[in-house]
């Protein structure tokens, strides 16, 4: 496991790992889904009145289960209680131990309206959900879908899968979903978390100790990542200490792409920030820029000569084509840290091997972070299907981090950031109001300057990510990419105090 402190996410093999583990460790599977119950029922009274009428929804499996233990303990507690089965409970599991204990009213599932109910306990199906939902369940799914009353989701919204978050035919949103000892990515992919409503993590008897032991290998990305990739300055230091980003230009037409990148990486602490433009932008730049350089680009290959130049990148603006992909081959190597954005990735669109290749000739494994949003991933990966077309997008970033020897930001409402190694980590902490234009050339600014100033790239990409969501929490409605870079002395003296 890396050096850090996040969150972990277990995906659906780890969550039965963990649920042998604590069996092996002395909490029999029994014991489990008994203190599963009790953290649903004690969740569900919190949405209901004293008294109230609620309806469990029990499938064949363990999800079920943990529903009829629900069902016996709110009823225990004055509740009314009706359960719904979905067939019976499947031979030989703890399911049908526990669905014997409840002896109140208990309905087909195709006979029950969900509505007049002043809460639904879905425990139909768990996060380990391998097909889609169809016949009686899809049609009660749906029928829950488009009541209005209150939903409280075990596991998962039945229809939700665990690892990926997509539905598996149809899924009813929550307004509560309580899952046990640590959230599953499905969680926070969407269209998964925009499914789960409010998030609710119960102990139920897995050791503290699961994650490690298992091997967990998909966090939850957090302001430690952010700290980690920060350097503060010495005291004795000097700006060249702190890093010398170098960010290249296209023309005049999209060189304001350029200048965002640059403002976010002198922002987030990079000593020297320099735009290397054509001649046509040289005068837009050095009007609009005071503290960030300018110089021409057929200077290039000179000023990558300096070895100070530690963080370089391409992409936004950038233009498209031949001399953006000869441009990449002389900026990447060991010696330095390369961000690829935007314009650098559509110039491999359909040729991913291309630039597999010239990583791997050029020692740069490990020191390149390529920033693609869904479609330029699409295009850049579309003759690479065993990449391209994985359901998961968190499956997907490690397979084109893996398959590119690189760090890979898959940017959305669910980030993913990925290692080549198969570690993972999804960025949940952002805002709706960050999908604004420019808005990705200053992540990719922010990225570049934490690589100048010798963050690990993968902390980088992380840290990057979170600054990034942090200015769009904050700034919220009317925000404007220019607004991010003038936010960060805000959100990183808040961070390091």
């Amino acid at each position: 496991m890396r050096d850090f402190d996040l969150l972990p996410l277990f995906c659906n093999a780890e969550a039965g790992a963990a649920d042998r583990l604590a069996a092996a460790s002395g909490v029999p599977t029994l014991r489990l889904m008994e203190n599963a119950g009790r953290v649903v029922a004690e969740a569900a009274q919190g949405l209901l009145p004293p008294g109230g009428a609620v309806l469990i929804t029990c499938g064949p499996g363990n999800n079920g289960g943990d529903g009829y233990v629900a069902a016996r303990i709110l009823a225990g507690r004055g509740y009314r209680v009706t359960v719904t089965q979905l067939g019976a409970p499947r031979a030989g599991s703890d399911a049908a131990i526990m669905a014997p204990l409840w002896e109140g009213p208990s309905l087909p599932l195709e006979t029950v309206d969900p509505t007049g109910f002043e809460l639904v306990i879905d425990a139909l199906f768990g996060a380990g959900l391998g097909r889609d939902l169809d016949g009686v369940a899809r049609a009660f799914i749906e029928r829950l879908a488009a009541s209005d009353g209150a939903v409280l989701a075990v596991d998962v919204p039945s229809g939700v899968d665990g690892d990926s978050g997509q539905v598996r035919g149809a899924a009813a949103p929550a307004d509560l979903t309580v899952t046990f000892h640590a959230p599953k990515p499905g969680h926070y992919l969407e269209p998964g978390a925009s499914l789960c409503g409010e998030l609710l993590v119960g102990a139920i008897g897995i050791p503290d100790d699961a994650a490690e032991t298992i091997g967990v290998k998909t966090f939850l990305n957090g302001p430690d990542m952010a700290l980690k990739a920060l350097r503060l300055p010495e005291t004795t230091g000097h700006k060249y200490a702190r890093g010398h980003a170098l960010i290249l230009s296209g023309g005049i037409e999209g060189a304001g792409a350029a200048r965002l990148g640059a403002r976010a990486a002198l922002r987030v602490g990079a000593g020297l920030v320099t735009i290397a433009a054509p001649e046509e932008a040289l005068f837009a730049h050095s009007a609009a820029l005071d503290a960030i350089m300018v110089r021409r680009a057929d200077h290039w290959t000179a000023l990558l000569e300096d070895p100070r130049k530690n963080a370089v990148l391409l992409g936004p603006g950038g233009g498209i084509g031949g001399p953006m992909r000869a441009a990449i081959g002389l900026a990447l190597g060991p010696q330095r840290a390369v961000v690829l954005d935007a314009d650098a990735l559509t110039s491999f669109a359909g040729d991913a091997a291309a630039l597999q290749r010239l990583i791997a000739e050029k020692g740069a494994q490990g020191r390149v972070v390529i920033t693609p949003h869904e479609g330029e991933f699409q295009r850049l990966f579309s003759t690479e299907e065993a990449v391209a077309r994985v359901e998961s997008k968190r499956e997907r970033a490690c397979r084109a981090a893996a398959y590119l020897g690189c760090i890979v930001l898959l940017k959305g409402p669910d980030t993913v950031i990925a290692a080549p190694d198969g570690v993972a980590v999804i960025n949940a902490h952002a805002s709706p109001w960050l999908a604004t234009a420019g808005s990705g050339d200053v992540l990719a600014g922010l990225m570049t300057g934490l690589l100048a100033q010798g963050a690990d790239p993968f902390a980088a990409a992380c840290g990057a990510a979170w600054l990034h969501g942090e200015a769009g929490i904050r700034l919220g409605a009317g925000l404007i990419s220019e607004d991010i870079p003038a936010l960060l002395p805000d959100i990183l003296n808040d961070l390091l105090t």
